[in-house]
């Protein structure tokens, strides 16, 4: 894993949680995970990692995600087996 992707995972799994995390990045750590990401409906995305399917929510009025998207990120990432251990 390139060192900037071990970075944001840390960020991610971080508390408190960032505000300063852009969507752009984390498509970015999801696809070198080996997630598929596919568009769905209005802003959300249709993510497929480790067999597991999940939604996550593109930023509408900037690139920059919400606490509440990250934290939507993280409880994906862990639901789909991804911790910060495993991944050091």
């Amino acid at each position: 894993m390139s060192h900037k992707h071990a970075q944001l995972l840390r960020s991610i799994f971080h508390d408190p949680l960032p505000a300063n995390i852009h969507w752009r990045e984390i498509e970015s750590l999801l696809k070198h995970l080996g997630a598929d990401i596919q568009p769905a409906h209005g802003a959300r995305f249709r993510i497929l990692l480790n067999g597991c399917e999940g939604f996550l929510h593109h930023p509408h009025n900037s690139n920059t995600c919400s606490r509440q998207e990250i934290k939507a990120v993280r409880d994906y990432l862990l639901h789909a087996g991804i911790t910060l251990a495993g991944q050091e």
